[in-house]
């Protein structure tokens, strides 16, 4: 495949350049502030120049501000490096002492660049050419309390269509820039339907969408996307990025963990519009709600996604007080907004936040039950399920019941029992008889051999399995119960007596049937009930009871952890009733093998008795107990020989074995029950110190539940806050920073980054709002409307600044680089998981199955390979296999490929917001991963099947399917000829063709022409525009 697959290559990224329109870059002539100037500032300066450390008054975190200088006057003048105090501290000329102080030099190739930019005039951006007064850092923006702002005056009224809009273009109207034209309405359908539920829309919506002439058409459309389930899911998986949601417990044994419930709670919390509030709530404290439903205590998995180290020696102290920080650092981000994790082991450097802080913060989440293990979880049964437990614990009651009934009963008979032992033992008449056998088969091919001792040994091509079948001469009358040894020979893996490697066998079930001679001739075989099984040896969980269970899936092991397994050992096997007959009668014996591996019997001898059956089952330290004087037996002994007594009695061994099966049945349904990782709170609260330095072996001065001192107090009656207490105070209306942090980094989902852009910290180090009286307004609206999510969504996307178009204005870029005023919409790249649904929805594959267990969609070979603990990956077969992307299952320490590859988080953090990188390596995945490429495979298909019958329309079709549009008249154009050039040379190229295609073709259709659309259809799927939000 590798010679197609780089012709393929070739002419694909051949297509992609001619396909694709860009702009291309041109040679940058003007230093650039916020790309090359701030990075060194912030790297070199900051530490002692910015807010909260200005020495000697001089601030270079703010463009006006190194305008401005300090006490020793202006750091830069425009235009004249050379007389400047900022390029000759950094260069160590004139009679200024070189900067950083004590710290390492900047490289001269960062000096040169600082002395170009000031020559070039000092360019800042316009945003930061206001002076911005130093502050107290308490008196910081993001702590002030959130007020309604006056809505802005703005000219151009025609354009806005909510109250965003005329924040927004007030802003334009201050710098004399207008906004964008409403972007085409393909752009809207496709814009709205990814940004609002992850998928592309179909070619029936995008038709639809087009032929709607109705005014409120658009908002229809948004109702609609707001009401599909999907939404849930879309924006759920953003949620799961700020709660750390894995599928595994991280660091280097990375153990799988249960917790896939709590992500279906947020997709389930999102699609109902549960209130923001109450969102919060739930998952930090819902079970400390009063009376709380199944559904809160699933939603506190919030918390429970925190790491857990199961390597050996360590000390779960040490990673329980980690999770604990983690909690506190996620908290901070996700609803404060706030660096708190910076005063763990010292006050906050830049914020108003102290070490005390911090730990009254933790001292909130330091009393839950959890110590670096799963526990404690939540069993969620399925209804099917609770019904069988109800059923369960009914019959477990009855039989419990029934056997404490006959064990009363019983006492009286205890001293006739022990008698009737004592005179067998003294008499030595507990006599066994070898069987002689008188045929022997194996069902699977394997040889059995009668030894002169009358035992068996099995040879031969030894299979996986086997069920043994053995017919024996005449017994005789009156017998009560066999006994089954297992022997030794020097031709089995280390003598046996099983055929294991290691000697063991897993005995499943032994049947008996008889035959009675009479005058006609030997009747047919008869059913003989067995009563009860015992072993001088068991392996654990593998009792001999397990012989006369009827469970295939049970059976009788004899491997011990200490000790030779590799002796003789043997079992007996209790009659229900003895076999009497007045004429000769012959048993069939079957032992059946279900296990894989050959734990098979390896040699065995059968052998039955007539004694007494109470007599029967007697072992040798029971045997040892009675032969010793009554008065010397202890409490111990005494308990073993009542044990022993109820055994032997058939109706009480009967009832135990079928409670003991019962709560087998119990245990084996608890384990297939669905759990979940939940918080529990302790009884009695933990102590909590402050940890000095941050190291747990270190408490200083004792701490209680608090919040940090700059923001508003609990309320007075709040003495020691609980976490539900602590979760109320976050969305309360006097808490200034909840709703800011909320409503921007919604924003940031719709327009690419926030009114803030450090959506995760809004501290004296985060950058100002771009649109602070907006970020206001959304806040106090959000509060307003019950934090109502949906609302919120809706009230940005029908705005004009949402619809406007992303295409590019050279005037306007040189103005605001960074379109900081947002003078149009913003561009950007799909995350990982929307990638992989686009392939899947564009494929027809995409299964839209809503929530379940985790999934495992194809991966490239041996990605396991070099982690510690090798991990498994049941690739999927079925409909699982097209899952959307986040459900697919997330190992921390070797995720999916494709997801790290698109700057999917590594889960062990929260992620308030993902990275966008450019890189080689995702071009080269989007077109050769074998997962991705399965799926183009599937889109080719769909092309040929669901496309008009000729080319033309195919390609508009299969254009449209991707993109929402129609393409152009030299996009149709070049598609054609691209088409047309791999028919001509998969027509010659039969086995590359053969390669590339689907193995399954659609009917009338040829290999090298399905081979010919997969091409189109990878080019397509391969297209910027394809996994790019326009």
């Amino acid at each position: 495949m590798r010679n197609s697959l780089r012709h393929l290559m070739t002419v694909v990224f051949a297509m992609l350049a001619i396909v694709q329109t860009g702009i291309a870059a041109e040679k940058e002539k003007d230093i650039n502030f916020e790309k090359q100037i701030r990075p060194l500032l912030k790297q070199h300066c900051y530490d002692c120049h910015s807010q909260g450390g200005e020495e000697s008054g001089l601030r270079l975190d703010y463009g006006a501000n190194i305008l401005k200088g300090g006490d020793r006057g202006p750091a830069v003048i425009p235009g004249k490096s050379i007389e400047s105090p900022l390029f000759l501290s950094l260069s160590g000329q004139g009679n200024i002492p070189q900067m950083p102080h004590d710290l390492p030099a900047l490289k001269q190739a960062e000096i040169a660049l600082i002395q170009k930019w000031i020559d070039q005039g000092a360019k800042i951006p316009e945003a930061e050419q206001t002076l911005k007064v130093t502050q107290k850092t308490s008196d910081h923006w993001a702590f002030h309390p959130i007020k309604q702002p006056k809505m802005p005056v703005v000219k151009q009224q025609k354009w806005v269509r909510n109250p965003i809009d005329r924040f927004i273009l007030s802003h334009l109207e201050q710098k004399q820039l207008k906004p964008s034209q409403e972007a085409e309405r393909s752009t809207l359908i496709r814009r709205l339907s990814l940004d609002l539920t992850g998928l592309p829309p179909s070619l029936k919506e995008v038709q639809t969408f087009l032929a709607d002439k109705r005014p409120d058409a658009y908002e229809r459309l948004v109702d609609r996307l707001l009401a599909s389930p999907h939404y849930g899911e879309r924006w759920a998986r953003h949620w799961l990025d700020v709660a750390r949601y894995a599928d595994s417990n991280g660091f280097t044994i990375d153990g799988p963990r249960s917790i896939w419930k709590y992500r279906d709670w947020v997709i389930k919390a999102v699609n109902e519009n549960m209130p923001f509030d109450q969102f919060v709530t739930e998952q930090l404290a819902g079970d400390l709600l009063p009376n709380p439903t199944t559904d809160q205590l699933i939603a506190t998995g919030f918390h429970r996604n925190t790491l857990i180290n199961q390597e050996g020696g360590t000390n779960p102290e040490q990673f329980r007080v980690e999770a604990v920080v983690d909690r506190v650092n996620t908290t901070g981000a996700a609803f404060l907004g706030l660096t708190v994790g910076c005063a763990q082991c010292h006050k906050h450097k830049y914020d108003p936040i102290t070490q005390r802080d911090f730990y009254q913060l933790y001292a909130i989440f330091n009393s839950t039950a959890d110590i670096n293990s799963a526990s404690p979880t939540l069993p969620l049964p399925t209804a099917k399920q609770k019904v069988k437990q109800q059923d369960l614990k009914k019959e477990v009651a009855n039989f419990t019941k029934q056997l404490a009934g006959r064990k009363k009963s019983l006492k009286l008979e205890f001293q006739q029992w022990k008698q009737e032992i004592q005179q067998s033992l003294q008499s030595n008449n507990q006599h066994w008889s070898n069987l002689k056998t008188l045929t022997a088969t194996s069902q699977n091919g394997a040889t059995i051999t009668v030894l002169k001792d009358r035992s068996l040994l099995v040879g031969g091509k030894i299979p996986n399995n086997d069920t043994y079948v053995i017919e024996t001469t005449t017994i005789p009358s009156g017998t009560t119960g066999l006994r089954l040894e297992v022997l030794t020979h020097d031709s089995l893996p280390k003598m046996g007596p099983g055929w294991a490697a290691n000697g063991n066998f897993v005995l499943d079930e032994v049947t008996v049937d008889v035959t009675r001679q009479t005058k006609s001739g030997w009747s047919k075989f008869e059913s003989v009930g067995l009563s009860h099984a015992s072993a001088d040896h068991s392996q654990e969980k593998f009792p001999a009871s397990y012989l006369v269970d009827g469970d295939l899936k049970t059976g009788w092991a004899i491997n011990v952890k200490k000790g030779n397994m590799n002796v003789n050992r043997h079992a007996i096997i209790r009659l229900k009733e003895p076999l009497t007959s007045s004429g000769p009668m012959r048993l069939r014996v079957m032992l059946k093998q279900t296990r894989d591996s050959k734990y098979n019997v390896g040699r065995f001898r059968l052998a039955t008795t007539t004694v007494h059956p109470r007599v029967l089952n007697i072992d040798t330290a029971v045997a040892a107990i009675l032969k010793q004087p009554e008065e010397k037996w202890n409490a111990k002994q005494k308990t073993t020989l009542e044990q022993a007594f109820y055994q032997s009695d058939a109706q009480w061994s009967d009832l135990n074995q079928q409670l003991t099966k019962l709560k087998s049945e119990q245990t084996k349904l608890n384990k297939s029950i669905v759990t979940t990782m939940v918080m529990k709170e302790l009884p009695k609260p933990r102590e909590t110190f402050i940890l000095l330095r941050g190291n747990f072996l270190s408490p200083g001065a004792r701490v209680t539940p608090g919040v940090p001192a700059v923001l508003p107090p609990m309320p007075p009656a709040v003495k020691s806050p609980t976490r539900l207490d602590f979760a109320k105070w976050l969305t309360s209306k006097q808490q200034p920073l909840t709703a800011r942090v909320t409503v921007n980094r919604y924003w940031q989902r719709f327009f690419g980054k926030g009114l803030v852009e450090t959506e995760n910290d809004f501290g004296t180090q985060g950058t100002m709002p771009s649109h602070p009286q907006l970020l206001d307004w959304l806040a106090h609206e959000f509060m307003r409307a019950d934090w109502n999510v949906k609302g919120l969504h809706r009230l940005i996307v029908t705005s004009a600044a949402y619809r406007q178009t992303s295409d590019f204005n050279q005037e306007y870029q040189e103005r605001d680089p960074r379109n900081l005023l947002l003078s149009r919409q913003n561009r950007f790249r799909l995350e990982a998981e929307s990638i992989r649904d686009l392939f899947l929805a564009s494929s027809g594959l995409l299964t839209r199955k809503i929530g379940g267990p985790s999934v495992y969609p194809p991966q490239p070979e041996g990605i396991y390979v070099l982690t510690q603990n090798k991990k498994s990956w049941p690739e999927e077969k079925g409909v699982n296999r097209y899952r959307r992307g986040m459900y697919t299952y997330f190992w921390r320490s070797s995720p999916y490929p494709m997801l790290p590859t698109f700057d999917a988080p590594n889960s062990n953090t929260t992620c308030t917001r993902r990275v966008r990188s450019n890189t080689p390596l995702q071009a080269l995945t989007l077109a050769n991963d074998q997962s991705l490429f399965e799926l183009i495979q599937g889109f080719a298909v769909r092309i040929l099947q669901e496309g008009p019958g000729y080319d033309e329309g195919r390609l508009r079709q299969a254009f449209q399917i991707c993109l929402s549009r129609t393409p152009t008249d030299h996009e149709l154009e070049v598609l054609v000829r691209y088409l047309s050039e791999q028919r001509t040379y998969f027509e010659k190229s039969k086995q590359e063709a053969a390669e590339v295609a689907a193995k399954k073709l659609p009917e009338q259709v040829t290999v090298a022409e399905l081979a010919s659309w997969t091409a189109v259809a990878r080019v397509l799927m391969n297209l910027d525009e394809f996994i790019t939000r326009e």
